[in-house]
């Protein structure tokens, strides 16, 4: 059978997609990470399903729940929080897979950084402001960064930068950040984006962390750096503009 591993999105259990929630009101089993996963979501699995917490799983422990589940014939909805592409330790669940020959599906999610930016009412791809979004995290505890990828480096490029994971590291962050960015630029930390206890910080490179440890926030967030979050002179997109229009009756 199969192994659908379904973006159950940031936090609002109406966020999942129609697709993901098909695949979960179908689906025998259910995998879930009960410290991110809403447990609302879980009240759509079907009578008599079996949920299993993955929060103090072992990976190895985790696939043997998936293989084990395929032997018996059971498809397998496996929640993951957000958008499966991005920060979710798929990638090493699925080469599993591979190797055992169980086959998976992908369900893609609403991502923390897309339920940020609607929480805060700003388009991170702003004319004339900017037009890359740069996502990533921090070393900390968890796996370290690749040669590189350093937030000095990444931030050499001024582009909108979101990060994932990094909250605990604000003043880290901010360090690292000031250099290319300046004290000026806007920042905004959302925590438990889209969930009835979300908490919004806003504030610039020179403020930011203070606002965080006032705040009492330490997990579950999303730091968005970059002028996208005050630019309010800029050009109009050309896609609606009169002189596409014109050009496109022309042709």
């Amino acid at each position: 059978m199969t192994v659908y591993f379904i973006g159950a999105g940031p936090g609002a259990a109406d966020l999942i997609t129609l697709r993901g929630l098909r695949r979960l009101e179908a689906a025998p089993v259910c995998l879930y990470a009960g410290s991110l996963v809403p447990e609302e979501l879980l009240g759509s699995c079907p009578p008599g399903a079996r949920l299993v917490d993955t929060a103090n799983l072992t990976l190895d422990e985790i696939v043997t729940e998936l293989a084990a589940a395929h032997r018996a014939g059971l498809d397998v909805a496996r929640l993951h929080s957000g958008d499966p592409s991005v920060f979710s330790a798929v990638a090493e669940q699925m080469r599993r897979l591979d190797a055992l020959g169980v086959p998976y599906e992908v369900v893609p999610g609403v991502p923390a950084f897309a339920a940020a930016a609607a929480s805060l009412g700003r388009e991170l791809t702003v004319p004339g402001v900017g037009q890359t979004i740069i996502l990533t995290r921090t070393s900390a505890r968890a796996t370290p960064m690749p040669p590189g990828e350093d937030l000095a480096t990444l931030g050499a490029s001024g582009a909108t930068m979101v990060l994932h994971l990094a909250v605990q590291r604000i003043d880290a962050v901010v360090a690292e950040l000031l250099p290319s960015y300046g004290p000026d630029c806007p920042v905004a930390v959302v925590a438990r984006a889209s969930r009835a206890d979300e908490v919004i910080l806003r504030g610039t490179l020179a403020d930011i962390a203070a606002l965080v440890h006032e705040a009492g926030v330490r997990r579950t967030a999303v730091i968005v750096v970059g002028r996208v979050l005050s630019a309010s002179e800029f050009p109009d997109s050309h896609l609606y503009s009169a002189e596409r229009a014109r050009s496109c009756d022309a042709s």
